[in-house]
């Protein structure tokens, strides 16, 4: 065991974890960030998409210990001060989830595509979205809500 040190939605953290944890363990185990889920363990799905030092990743194929030092975003940082952050009201506002377990990487995923692909089309949402999987939708919903995410300014 160590302790792993970075920063987790703003704040500084530091925690135990074998060098061997995962850092989807570490944030829902260690630090009891449990929005970020695991969905396949095999790097598929991206239900457990977070932010690595502003850069998405599957949190499924990184070590706790290969990010100490780092800035990670989960969804829970995505809010501020109460507020819902863009894309997580577009979410809600156009029913954008289901079950809602493949929801927090959807997000998180949005927030990146939104940020690097200024006008975004259907098209090109939905290719950004192949290593998501959603298995209650047809994806139209999800879409949607990013397409309409977009359209505003994000912070």
């Amino acid at each position: 065991m160590r302790t792993i040190a970075l920063t987790v939605n703003g704040k500084p953290v530091a925690a135990e974890a074998e060098d061997r944890t995962l850092l989807v363990y570490f944030l829902r185990e260690q630090l009891g960030l449990t929005g970020t889920h695991i969905g396949c363990d095999t790097s598929q799905c991206g239900a457990c998409v977070v932010h690595v030092d502003g850069v998405p990743v599957k949190s499924c194929t990184l070590f706790a210990a290969q990010v100490e030092g780092s800035q990670v975003t989960t969804i829970e940082g995505l809010a501020k001060n109460g507020v819902l952050h863009p894309v997580q009201r577009a979410f809600h506002e156009h029913h954008g989830l289901q079950c809602g377990f493949c929801t927090p990487g959807m997000i998180m995923t949005a927030v990146d595509m939104i940020k690097r692909r200024p006008g975004l089309t259907r098209d090109a949402i939905r290719q950004e979205l192949e290593g998501n999987i959603c298995r209650c939708t047809g994806y139209h919903t999800i879409v949607s809500a990013i397409e309409a995410a977009a359209k505003e300014p994000q912070p």
